[in-house]
């Protein structure tokens, strides 16, 4: 893909709603990530988060509502539940451009971690091996587990498994990252490591959407954060005012019960 002009959001989403049935999870969610900007979601569980950070990697169905990776609109079929992508390749263009890492790593355990962090490059997107493998420990290196090339998952800590799982995200080489709660099942002194990588991800000026329950990390990272209520924006902008001087009852009470 050409990359599109510098103005042009790397991910935009209009008046997106999504179900399960009779069960409305997003009710008409607006979400924009310029180039280089860090957008978090954050809000209590089941207020819609995690699945709005799928259905911008398409790995949900959306029932309404647009979703836009560079300008570009996804082509749809059908309508209401009956709704999906029409064109496949476009979903995969668009989806090696959009890497996700997950809260549980879901590395493969049979791959040693450089054959973890190589196989989607090699597999999916057929790049020559040799120089995915240069990039691989490159990136390996990049999250601080460059000694750990060989070793399998199961002989890692929860934060080396999560920073070989960054690793896996980064050798796509995507437009945007999409971290969905990173930290959340690893313990305060492994989360600090993932923390530290998330970061300077960040300084580097990456496209990221990140969902979080960790309030100092997207007051720290964000460019602008977005609270999600119920499946609706209740109130979004930038960090320093949602967290300074939120102008809600809700954001204000979920603030002062996660410590922040």
């Amino acid at each position: 893909m050409n990359a599109p002009p510098a103005d042009v959001p790397v991910i935009q989403i209009r008046n997106l709603h999504k179900s399960y049935g009779t069960l409305e999870v997003l009710k008409g969610v607006d979400l924009t990530a310029p180039k280089g900007h860090v957008i978090s979601l954050i809000g209590s569980s089941g207020s819609g988060k995690s699945t709005l950070l799928r259905c911008c990697n398409l790995l949900e169905d959306s029932q309404d509502g647009d979703i836009l990776f560079e300008g570009e609109a996804v082509h749809w079929k059908g309508h209401g539940l009956r709704r999906h992508p029409a064109d496949r390749a476009q979903v995969t263009r668009m989806r090696t451009n959009l890497s996700m890492v997950f809260q549980q790593f879901n590395l493969w355990s049979h791959m040693t971690v450089l054959q973890n962090v190589m196989e989607a490059p090699v597999t999916v997107m057929k790049r020559d091996p040799g120089e995915v493998e240069e990039k691989a420990r490159y990136y390996l290196a990049k999250v601080g587990i460059a000694e750990k090339c060989d070793v399998w998952p199961a002989q890692l800590s929860g934060g080396q498994q999560q920073r070989a799982a960054i690793a896996r995200a980064l050798c796509m080489e995507p437009r945007a990252l999409l971290f969905d709660e990173p930290t959340s099942a690893l313990d305060p002194e492994l989360e600090q490591e993932v923390v530290k990588v998330i970061k300077a991800l960040a300084d580097e000026g990456r496209t990221m959407i990140l969902v979080t329950h960790d309030m100092k990390l997207a007051a720290d990272v964000s460019d602008h954060v977005i609270f999600l209520h119920k499946g609706k924006i209740e109130e979004e902008g930038a960090p320093e005012q949602l967290f300074g001087a939120p102008k809600t009852d809700r954001l204000r009470g979920f603030l002062s019960a996660t410590g922040a």
